[in-house]
């Protein structure tokens, strides 16, 4: 169907029903018997029997219907063609406003409806939220972080979050409240692109974060850590943060070699999240004995101990671009042994649970706002045909 039908459709009446279309609804084993759904004011009004079709109804004969994929980690303001810290931080990209604006439309025409971004320094990624919001620009819904609470020249310093002591933790986070981020971002570890930050090695002490997780939550807000270093997920999984972001159990070699299963027990235990911005860069290392063995085993062994994952990318950092989510998620199913349902749901249904959206989005089912991706073929067995959309939806509208 041509997507400016359906655009203009919606745009009139923001009421359209799509009849004879395959729908996976986010939580099922398989599709549902439904073969309709109405989209009324940007929600899903009913799925299955419509009682009042939309004035506008289109025939979707040989597509399928399945909710719209989250990213849990990105960074819209990050340009991948830089590949250095150095070179993101003095903005050596082009306008930085445009630039993320052309990410959002990008991102949310891939069929990216939702996306979280987990750091920025200036705040622009929040300007850009509130533009979407508003209907101005095309793009996924963004839940921002803003500047990320980080040591004295820890990672990602250069974004303005750094903080010597408690008391400028908790001014780093109270800067951060004052511009409405939806959630707090920590560096529990040291990262990989900021010179002079080692990954494997903590930032924090326990009693601090702690006390830094205490602060975010008294002002209502959710905590995502950055953990590299066995030590700092050991001390994320303890002081209490809803997202672990990596989790890549790094241990004095630098590499996965120090899964701790007592952590990642209490991680199960907790109800915390694993984002672990396994992205489609991950495929040239797919067969080097020196790499996957140990990260599938890794993954293998949080799964077995109850550990829930969702889908993310890190989007931003260096040749990874802010829509490619669909074309990961094959490779993130390789790494951490997940069927094609297992990941969707990751991609959809759990991540909008983790992320606290699941009365918002990531599934279909009535009441929900209807983001929504509809693609040829059959997802459930094949991962590959979300690559390729022939309609998105983000809130009722249709982007493309």
């Amino acid at each position: 169907m041509p997507a400016h039908l359906l655009a203009s459709s919606l745009m009139s009446t923001h009421a359209l029903t799509l009849t004879n279309v395959r729908i996976w609804d986010g939580i099922s084993d398989d599709y549902l018997e439904a073969d309709a759904i109405s989209i009324a004011d940007g929600r899903i009004k009913a799925v299955g029997e419509v009682s009042k079709p939309g004035r506008y109804t289109r025939d979707m004969s040989g597509l399928t219907l399945l909710p719209g994929l989250i990213d849990a980690h990105v960074h819209m303001c990050l340009d991948p063609d830089i590949l250095s810290a150095e070179g993101q931080s003095k903005g050596a990209h082009k306008d930085t406003t445009t630039a993320i604006a052309e990410r959002a439309a990008a991102m949310v025409r891939a069929g990216i409806t939702t996306a979280r971004d987990l750091g920025g320094g200036e705040w622009l990624e929040l300007a850009l939220r509130d533009r979407i919001r508003s209907g101005e620009l095309p793009g996924p819904r963004l839940l921002c972080s803003g500047q990320p609470v980080t040591s004295p020249r820890g990672h990602c310093h250069f974004w303005g979050g750094e903080a010597s002591s408690l008391d400028e933790a908790i001014a780093v986070i109270a800067r951060q409240i004052d511009h409405d981020v939806d959630l707090i971002k920590v560096m529990a570890t040291g990262g990989n692109l900021t010179v002079g930050s080692d990954p494997v090695l903590a930032q924090f002490d326990l009693e601090t974060l702690t006390a830094i997780v205490e602060e975010a939550k008294r002002h209502g807000r959710p905590i995502a850590a950055h953990c590299h270093g066995t030590a700092g997920i050991t001390n994320a999984s303890r002081a209490g943060v809803d997202t672990i972001e990596h989790c890549s159990w790094r241990g004095p070699d630098g590499t996965g070699t120090d899964f701790d299963p007592d952590t990642a027990a209490r991680i199960a235990e907790r109800g915390l999240w694993v984002s672990p911005t396994i992205n489609s860069g991950w495929k040239r290392l797919m067969g080097r004995e020196d790499f996957e063995p140990k990260v599938r085993d890794n993954y293998r062994r949080m799964r077995e101990a109850g550990v829930r994952l969702i889908a993310s990318t890190d989007a931003g950092i260096p040749n990874v671009y802010h829509d490619q989510l669909a074309a990961a998620l094959p490779i993130f199913a390789h790494y951490a042994d997940l069927s094609p349902v297992e990941t969707l749901r990751a991609a959809t249904s759990d991540c909008a649970l983790a992320l606290g959206l699941q009365d918002t989005t990531g599934a279909v089912k009535p009441g929900l706002e209807a983001d929504l991706l509809v693609v040829e073929g059959d997802p459930l067995t094949d991962l590959d045909v979300l690559t390729r959309p022939v309609a998105v939806f983000a809130r009722g509208t249709a982007v493309c």
